[in-house]
Parts: structure tokens; sequence; C-alpha cells
């Protein structure tokens, strides 16, 4: 089974960029983020045209999540438990069924920034949220992997240059350190336990010819747990596609897995 999780900013001004890596890459199942529409104006037809059903949490203008699948999904949840007045579409799974089921977790994590301040607040509440649902999926010992855009540069090898982002909510210590945390409770890195070293990275600026000075960042993850990682085959990043036109400012990131 392929899993790919793209930040792709924006549905509207994305879709043929999407359609035609989706038609390239053949993933059975896609995690989105930042598909910045409400669930009735996600352009669901185009989709389902090419064979994936479409589970959407959407929100006007700002964030939002969705699943495309081509296979059955079961138990759609959407929201990240542990706040009933966070209104903020970040948050999205589903159980996926193929030779056996492995649950999905899409997420948007907040960046934060500026930091300090209420939104770096924000995203350190969030991630403890994050972390009680990461804690309760290592609980259920099953194959299950949380992807998307976490908006956190684990460690320096993930940034071209570290130290620009040595202020930023992405890459403060008590971001790397909450992503410890969920790491720690027994997930795996998917890219990592694959390819090793510096240069990998999932998200350029648009500004300042980031992308053709390959000025960028590893802030897109898919995490596994034990039961999932044992069923890992390969993980890879599709770093050509930036240079595509009308890119996202991120690629997309997959797994296989043997499932």
């Amino acid at each position: 089974m392929k899993i790919a999780t793209f930040n792709i900013n924006g549905i509207k001004a994305r879709a043929p960029a999407l359609l035609a890596w989706l038609r390239d890459a053949q993933p059975d199942v896609v995690l989105l983020q930042e598909i910045k529409s409400v669930d009735e104006a996600f352009p669901r037809q185009e989709f389902e045209d090419l064979g994936y059903a479409v589970e959407t949490h959407g929100q006007k203008s700002f964030n939002g999540v969705a699943i495309l699948s081509k296979l059955p999904l079961e138990d759609v949840v959407r929201g990240l438990p542990g706040d009933a007045d966070d209104t903020q579409a970040r948050w999205i799974e589903a159980t996926v069924v193929g030779r056996r089921a492995l649950r999905l977790c899409g997420l948007y994590l907040p960046n934060g920034n500026p930091a300090p301040g209420p939104k770096y607040d924000y995203k350190l509440a969030w991630m403890e949220r994050l972390h009680a649902r990461a804690g309760d999926l290592i609980a259920a010992e099953e194959p299950a992997l949380m992807a998307g855009d976490f908006n956190v540069i684990p460690q320096a090898e993930d940034a071209r240059r570290p130290e620009a982002w040595a202020q930023d909510a992405l890459y403060l210590p008590q971001t790397r350190a909450a992503f410890r945390r969920i790491l720690h409770l027994g997930f795996t890195d998917a890219f990592r336990a694959r390819v090793q070293g510096p240069g990998h990275y999932s998200f350029w600026d648009y500004q300042a010819g980031a992308w053709n000075r390959n000025d960028g960042i590893r802030i897109d993850h898919l995490l596994l747990t034990p039961q999932c990682a044992d069923l890992l085959v390969d993980c890879r990043i599709d770093a050509e596609i930036r240079g595509h036109e009308k890119p996202s400012d991120h690629v997309p990131v997959r797994v296989e897995l043997d499932i």
C-alpha cells in the first residue's frame, strides 16, 4: 500500500498539479493539508473520477485536512481530541482496509509564529493533545500512522541553514522536545528509517529563490507505530515536483507498506 502526505497550500490553486501527481505516482491513500476550503467547495468529483473516495475536514480560507483513498475508509473522525472549543480544522483520521486494517491520522500542526506569544502557546498545547492521542495509538498495539505537516524541524540536518531557524517556532528547543516526546512513545520516523544524512527537504519557501538554492527544511513527516513500522518497505520525498508549474511550497512524502 502506498500512502502519502502532501500539504497542497490551497486545493483550488493546486488541483491541477495535485491531479497530475496522482496520475503519475498512483498512491493508494493521500493525506492532504491546507486545503483552505469548506467541505462543500472541495472539488471531489475530479478525484472521484480517478477512483478516490474523499473525506474532508475543511475550513474557509485557512487550514483544512482531507483523505483521498482508493480503498474503503471506515470510522472517520474529524478534530483532535482534548479541546472541544478548538474550531481549527487540523486533524482527520480513519481506518483504511487493505489486506489488514490500518489507522490513518492526517494532521496539520500549528505553525506557532511569532514565538513567544499566543500562537506558540497554542502550538505547544496542540502538541500535548497530539501526544495524548499518539499514546492511545501506541497502546492499541495495532498498525497506525500519523502523517502530515508537523511544522517541526526535528534536528539540524533537517534544514539547509539551521542557524536561520534558531528563533523560529518550527525549531525552538521546546518544539523539538515536544516532538521527541511523541517519538519516544515508540514511533518510527519513516523517512529517517530509510534515509540518513542532510540535504533532504519537503518545504522550500516561495521567497528568495529557496528552491533554486535548495534552501529547504524537512517538516512533513510520517510517524509509524511499531506494528506499522514492521510493515515499512520504503519511504521517499517527491522533491522534483517542487520545480513544476504552480507548485505548492511543500512536496509529497510517501511510504510503501506491506499491508
